[in-house]
């Protein structure tokens, strides 16, 4: 079942979520036409694959008409206006995998022990010059940032964070996740499986509403700027004051913003995995060849 939007109505709509969007995007391109980079704010353009352009586009979601409505990508023309076209076989799989993910994730109690040492296990037995982020010193040293990993408990979660441990750090953590344990595993304390809900989200773009992407990507920034300043890095340069988890106060300071956050992403995360599981019903995919989210 379709309905109609007024012509004033989504362009308006369009209008405030350009607005909104442009407000992120200009410190980027800035960036980008004078070839610098943001360890904190990049991020979300380096390591996710939604480029700035198709975050700014808007979409009102599948099954509404535009009435009067454009028809260049991503909507194609229908008597009166333009809609998104039908999803392909591929982003209902994805669908359906992404309700399963997010389902999961909320289905268990969330984590707040980790202390956001997954970003020290990327660096650890590393020198400031093979560091990922090595234009930003190490706070405590190399040698000082490895002991920090091998005296506390290192309990990540999640395997797109575990992925990128050193070789060294891998044996240190207390799992092993893969990708195909993700679903497992995944519990709502943790930072990047909050930040995750942006890539689920615009993973199902145009056929979910840019609202709802443009909410994720909000979210996933600010989860992302604690993630930086937990890190080893010193990023005072940039006005980050650091949370010390190598220190009893810095560790509680990390929890105490993990919970706001996991209480924040519960509804969120609520929100984009109904937007997959309405999506998923509108059409039929193929039980096999699932692909891994």
């Amino acid at each position: 079942m379709t309905r109609v939007l007024p012509l004033e109505t989504w362009r308006a709509r369009r209008a405030a979520h350009e607005e909104r969007v442009d407000a992120w995007l200009g410190p980027v391109r800035e960036r980008a036409e004078q070839g610098t980079a943001h360890p904190v704010e990049d991020f979300l353009f380096t390591y996710y694959s939604h480029r700035p352009g198709r975050l700014r586009r808007w979409s009102p979601g599948d099954g509404v008409v535009l009435q009067d409505g454009p028809d260049d990508p991503p909507f194609v023309p229908v008597d009166g206006g333009s809609i998104v076209p039908p999803p392909t076989d591929r982003v209902l799989r994805v669908a359906r995998q992404v309700v399963h993910l997010l389902d999961a994730t909320a289905s268990r109690p969330a984590s707040f022990g980790c202390f956001g040492l997954h970003e020290w296990a990327m660096v650890h037995r590393q020198g400031q010059d093979d560091v990922r982020h090595a234009a930003w010193p190490l706070r405590l040293g190399p040698e000082a940032t490895s002991a920090v990993v091998e005296e506390q408990p290192v309990r990540c979660t999640h395997f797109d964070a575990f992925r990128f441990f050193t070789p060294t750090a891998r044996p240190l953590n207390l799992l092993q996740p893969t990708r195909e344990t993700q679903a497992d595993l995944e519990q709502p304390g943790c930072l990047h499986a909050a930040m995750d809900l942006y890539k689920w989200a615009y993973r199902l773009s145009p056929h979910v509403p840019s609202e709802l992407v443009a909410d994720a990507f909000e979210l996933a920034r600010r989860v992302r700027l604690l993630d930086m300043r937990a890190s080893p890095y010193d990023l005072s340069a940039l006005g980050h004051a650091p949370v010390r988890v190598e220190t009893a106060e810095g560790r509680a300071e990390y929890a105490a913003a993990q919970r706001t956050f996991a209480a924040e992403s519960g509804p969120l995360r609520a929100r984009v995995a109904d937007a997959a599981r309405a999506l998923a019903r509108s059409g039929r995919a193929p039980a096999h060849a699932v692909e891994p989210v």
